[in-house]
């Protein structure tokens, strides 16, 4: 897999977390969602910026190179 970048996040006066991948934003959470993905950012060992590539579904899978050559897609 790719390895993830280019993701920052950002924590509003209201307490959502604003996630975003090279400047547009990816993510807004809210409430307990908000609060899981600050936990899981902090945890020690981790990748913040995998953590907030799996949270807003903007990760690579390994396909896309095979996917984009299929003759379907041209």
């Amino acid at each position: 897999m790719a390895r993830a970048d280019g993701f920052a996040y950002d924590v509003r006066a209201d307490g959502s977390v604003r996630i975003t991948h090279r400047g547009r934003v990816a993510a807004v959470l809210r409430g307990e969602r908000a609060r899981e993905f600050l936990a899981a950012v902090a945890a020690p060992g981790g990748d913040p910026q995998l953590v907030m590539a799996r949270w807003t579904g903007n990760y690579r899978r390994g396909n896309e190179r095979t996917a984009r050559d299929h003759p379907r897609n041209h």
